[in-house]
C-alpha cells in the first residue's frame, strides 16, 4: 500500500513501471471487490448473502496492506475463483425458492 502511496505523491513524467504497475493493480482489485459485491448481493438467500458481503468485506480489509507482487497476484486469482463460485451458487439458488425470513419480509 505504501508504493501506492508514493506513487500518487511522485509528480508528473516521474512514475516508473513498478508504479504503473501498482496503479494497474491497484484497478484490478477495486474492479473485482466491486464484481464480488455486485454478485453477491444477488443472493436470494438472505443468510447467504449476508455472509458472502461480510466475507468479502473482511477478506479485503484483511489483505489491504500486501504489497508483494506475487502474493497480490495469488489472492487475486483466488478472488477471481471465489467470484466464479458465488455467480454458481446464485444461479443454482435462484433455481430453488425460499421462503423469505422475517428480516426481509420487514425490510430491516
Amino acid at each position: 500500500m505504501q508504493a501506492l502511496l508514493d506513487y500518487a505523491d511522485q509528480g508528473p513524467g516521474e512514475h516508473s513501471l513498478a508504479g504503473n504497475m501498482a496503479s494497474s493493480s491497484r484497478t484490478q482489485v477495486i474492479c473485482l471487490y466491486r464484481m464480488l459485491m455486485r454478485e453477491s448481493k444477488k443472493f436470494p438467500s438472505y443468510n447467504y448473502r449476508t455472509y458472502a458481503l461480510r466475507r468479502v468485506k473482511d477478506g479485503f480489509r484483511e489483505n489491504h496492506i500486501v504489497d508483494n507482487p506475487k502474493v497480490l497476484d495469488l489472492l487475486l486469482n483466488q478472488a477471481r475463483e471465489s467470484l466464479a463460485v458465488i455467480k454458481r451458487q446464485v444461479s443454482i439458488g435462484q433455481l430453488y425458492s425460499a421462503q423469505k425470513t422475517i428480516v426481509e419480509e420487514k425490510g430491516l
